[in-house]
């Protein structure tokens, strides 16, 4: 439980929101469609009731490091993220607390000052490549989804996204996907699909995988209601 003083960055307490609050995580490989399966699950069930959590907003602040040898650091291995931080904040949420959850400037590889407010919901979505490969994040989710998507389908995704969105040059995401991002998907991401409980082909345009989510959801939160009545 939080300490009067508040975690480290400054969260606020633990409030006494009533109910059950779920956690749902959405892994799979870059590009795959993680965010999409998100945004569909928050639209159906409403974005008033979710909150939502970017592992990628939890990349360790590369600022003592000069720009040239921030770029070469392998950002797909799970050292690259700061879980004590992603776990306090998951917990608070889970407690009925508010966090102010890290800005992450992917141009520049630094954590910005600010931060973002995000309050506690019955709903909590957390969405990252190597959520499921931790198994302290495992422990806290009630569903585990991994979005199974092809390869060459992420790639061109990758691409575009990095290049139109983080500045980047054609060449210096190919590099990037052959040195680290290819390697770790197979030592890390791949193999963590055999945690989840749903898997997912081809992300958000699967209809029918992301109404069973949604249901499921439901009759969890529902289960809780008609607990406490």
């Amino acid at each position: 439980m939080p300490s009067n003083a508040g975690p480290r960055d400054g969260t606020a307490p633990a409030s006494a929101l009533p109910g059950r609050r779920v956690l749902l995580g959405v892994a799979g490989g870059s590009a795959s469609g993680k965010t999409m399966v998100a945004e569909r699950i928050r639209t159906e069930l409403g974005t008033q009731r979710i909150a939502f959590i970017k592992q990628d907003s939890y990349y360790r602040d590369l600022r003592p490091m000069r720009l040239a040898e921030r770029r070469r650091q392998n950002f797909d291995h799970p050292d690259a993220f700061d879980r004590d931080l992603l776990l306090e904040h998951l917990r608070l949420l889970l407690e009925g607390a508010e966090i102010r959850m890290p800005v992450y400037d992917f141009r520049r590889h630094l954590r910005l000052r600010k931060t973002v407010r995000v309050p506690s919901c019955p709903i909590t979505i957390l969405e990252g490549i190597l959520i499921l490969d931790d198994p302290l994040l495992r422990a806290l989710m009630d569903i585990k989804v991994y979005i199974d998507t092809d390869a060459d389908v992420r790639l061109m995704r990758r691409i575009r996204r990095d290049v139109s969105e983080r500045g980047r040059t054609l060449a210096s995401v190919l590099d990037q996907y052959e040195r680290s991002v290819r390697p770790m998907h197979l030592q890390f991401v791949a193999p963590s699909k055999r945690y989840a409980d749903v898997i997912i082909p081809e992300g958000g345009h699967n209809v029918v995988g992301i109404d069973l989510l949604v249901t499921k959801v439901r009759a969890i939160l529902a289960g809780e209601r008609e607990g406490q009545a």
